[in-house]
């Protein structure tokens, strides 16, 4: 399995693609590559049986796709969490520290990992973290992107990405911000919130609010 094709099953299962179809424009958002990289790729996770494409429909990771999505990302993001609670390293800097120390984690090391962060089920940046049997618990699937101008919502979780996080952090948002939709620009143009923190507004890029998951 390379690092890009599990770059896609965790994004799949990110984007909520064990319970709805995911399209290819999330993922090209999502990944930040193009159209034509996403149909090609898909194609061959189809062929190894790990996600389900329907046309016209979307995809959804089977659930051999499904087992090692949960692996994955429960190994990542206890590093994450150790990261940036034991070690104090910044959120939208840890990414690429747990992409390599996942891959040389044992379940029996990330089981005692577990454990010692006190059976954590958020990571830093809102993602859920399934437990030893791979339960978790549920998550939002709605994005920003789609929310209605005047409704507040909390914002739940992000997409693991360390340029969208780094690109959050520096306009003061994160998991739990609270913060009230003013308008969407037309034309994929940038939404527009306020923060009701401090009532400062923020203006966030068509594509972060893609990524960026709300309650």
């Amino acid at each position: 399995m390379t690092p890009m094709k599990e770059d896609y099953i965790k994004i799949i299962f990110e984007l909520g693609g064990t319970e709805r179809k995911i399209s290819n424009k999330e993922i090209a958002l999502g990944l930040d590559v193009a159209a034509g990289s996403v149909t090609e790729m898909i194609t061959k996770l189809v062929e190894e049986k790990l996600v389900i494409h329907e046309p016209y429909a979307g995809i959804t990771l089977t659930q051999l796709g499904h087992q090692l999505a949960i692996e994955l990302v429960r190994k990542h993001r206890l590093w994450e969490t150790f990261l940036v609670d034991d070690l104090k390293y910044e959120v939208a800097d840890v990414h690429s520290e747990a992409e390599v120390l996942e891959h040389q984690t044992s379940d029996k090391l990330a089981d005692a990992l577990y454990d010692f962060l006190g059976k954590p089920k958020f990571c830093p940046h809102g993602g859920v973290i399934p437990d030893e049997n791979g339960d978790y618990p549920e998550s939002s699937n709605i994005v920003l992107a789609d929310i209605e101008d005047g409704q507040e919502i909390k914002i739940t979780r992000i997409i693991d990405n360390h340029d969208l996080l780094t690109y959050l952090h520096n306009l003061g948002v994160s998991a739990n911000t609270k913060v009230i939709v003013l308008r969407h620009e037309p034309f994929e143009g940038p939404i527009i919130v306020k923060r009701l923190a401090d009532e400062t507004e923020i203006s966030i890029s068509f594509k972060a609010a893609h990524n960026i998951f709300v309650q």
